[in-house]
């Protein structure tokens, strides 16, 4: 018996839709090399090439595109987390139900099912949730204050890491490598992204 006459198909199709469904939504709130977006795709492609095998049940399409909207709404609203409460329930239902067999019984396992769609809501809830705080929260320090102050190392800078500067956590970026506890000069910004030095170095040009 080949996988496709399998009770195994199904189930893979749907964890290969739902691990799309994580990736579009963490590469969404996070744009940055294209990796997640590229492997989103890959894992939505080949659910969609499930598509012409299975048969689908076309109100579980509706149910996935509210889930989208409600997605969307929590990308746009002030308090996010009830919209993306209601995406993540939409969107499991909706991947559960997607894929059907011939004689009408629900395609994905009863178990596998409920076990990832609590884990979806978990990741919405708290994953996303707090990556959309993390990203519309701003600091309360106006950026060009903080040059030429000096910083503390709170996370590698190879080249990128994170500073404590003036009470507040920012994102800097070194050409020469630190080390978390070194002190580092602020020499300018790009956005939100300081540009640092080593202390170490200014002091020893001197």
């Amino acid at each position: 018996m080949s996988i496709l006459d399998s009770a195994l198909f199904p189930n893979l199709l749907y964890l290969a839709l739902v691990a799309g469904i994580w990736l579009a939504a963490l590469a969404a709130i996070t744009p940055g090399t294209g990796v997640l977006e590229l492997l989103a795709l890959v894992s939505l492609a080949a659910a969609g090439l499930g598509t012409t095998v299975l048969p689908l049940n076309p109100w579980a399409l509706v149910v996935l595109a509210v889930g989208v909207v409600c997605f969307i709404l929590a990308l746009r609203m002030p308090r996010p987390q009830w919209w993306l409460a209601a995406s993540a329930v939409a969107l499991s239902l909706g991947s559960v139900f997607l894929f059907r067999l011939e004689n009408g019984r629900m395609a994905v396992h009863p178990l596998l099912a409920s076990g990832v769609s609590l884990l979806t809501l978990g990741y919405f809830w708290l994953a996303v949730r707090s990556t959309l705080m993390t990203l519309r929260s701003r600091p309360s320090i106006d950026p060009d204050r903080v040059i030429g102050e000096t910083a503390e190392v709170r996370t590698p800078l190879d080249p990128t890491g994170s500073v404590y500067v003036l009470g507040e956590l920012w994102t800097a970026r070194c050409d020469t490598p630190c080390e978390p506890g070194g002190a580092v000069r602020i020499v300018g910004r790009e956005g939100l992204l300081l540009l640092v030095e080593p202390v170490e170095t200014e002091d020893s040009d001197t």
